[in-house]
């Protein structure tokens, strides 16, 4: 397993005659307890660390949109079951119910998803119903209704994608936090297990080594702020650029 056009190292092998071996010319981030190269480790390791955040928020996203959706637009006795549903899920601490539904799953990066994605599909599922009562009363929507367009087709061609204004930015910005959260159940061994090479992992076993090997448990560590500060700054720039008020606020 190797990541050729990043480094010549495998990210796997160990090699105990290069343990915990300082930044150097051969090896710019060091290596770990094993010898693995962590600048290969943390290549290889952005698809574990960054694919689990994105399928995350976009399985927790295409939820709450979908049923956001469907509760704004019908209303009645649907959209209040929709909302109860939410307000349980939304009196627990997220993080906390993500962590009891991933325990229960056991550890890994697809139970973490799941985990993650259940717990914060409520939020778009508020925000996209919001958007949608108020969307719904516009006059185009009435002139579908009135020549006999298909509720479902209202629904999802004419005012779902009048809410990606204001959803896109907060997709992106859920990355960051998912990227957290996720190097977070890494961390404390819910998530992505050694040797697995993902960044939460690779600190919570660089913990162990943070007065002999400081680099092991930093440079993963800058390398998640740099991610989440970058799918911040993203996500507010594409909030301005879909609502250009916000640039006075």
């Amino acid at each position: 397993m190797q990541v050729p056009l990043v480094s010549r190292y495998d990210p796997l092998s160990v090699d105990m005659g290069a343990k915990l071996v300082f930044p150097c010319k051969e090896h710019i981030f060091g290596t770990d307890e094993m010898g693995r190269d962590i600048f290969t480790r943390l290549a290889y390791g952005a698809w574990y660390s960054m694919g689990t955040a994105l399928a995350v928020v976009l399985i927790a996203a295409a939820a709450g949109i979908v049923i956001g959706g469907i509760a704004g637009y019908a209303g009645g006795w649907f959209d209040n079951a929709v909302m109860r549903v939410c307000d349980i899920f939304l009196a627990f601490p997220q993080i906390f119910l993500a962590m009891i539904i991933a325990a229960a799953a056991g550890a890994g990066i697809g139970p973490t998803i799941f985990a993650l994605a259940v717990s914060w599909w409520p939020n778009y599922a508020r925000m996209v119903r919001g958007m949608v009562i108020v969307i719904k009363e516009k006059l185009y929507v009435e002139s579908a209704k009135s020549i006999g367009m298909h509720p479902v087709r209202i629904v999802f061609t004419i005012i779902i994608p009048q809410t990606m204004s204001m959803v896109v930015p907060q997709i992106t910005m859920g990355i960051g936090n998912a990227l957290i959260a996720a190097s977070g159940f890494s961390f404390i061994g819910l998530g992505a297990q050694m040797p697995m090479p993902e960044w939460g992992a690779m600190i919570s076993q660089g913990s162990r080594f943070i007065f002999n090997a400081p680099y092991y448990v930093m440079i993963p560590g800058i390398f998640i702020f740099l991610s989440v500060l970058g799918f911040s700054l993203l996500g507010d720039a594409l909030q301005e650029a879909t609502n250009p008020e916000l640039k006075n606020i």
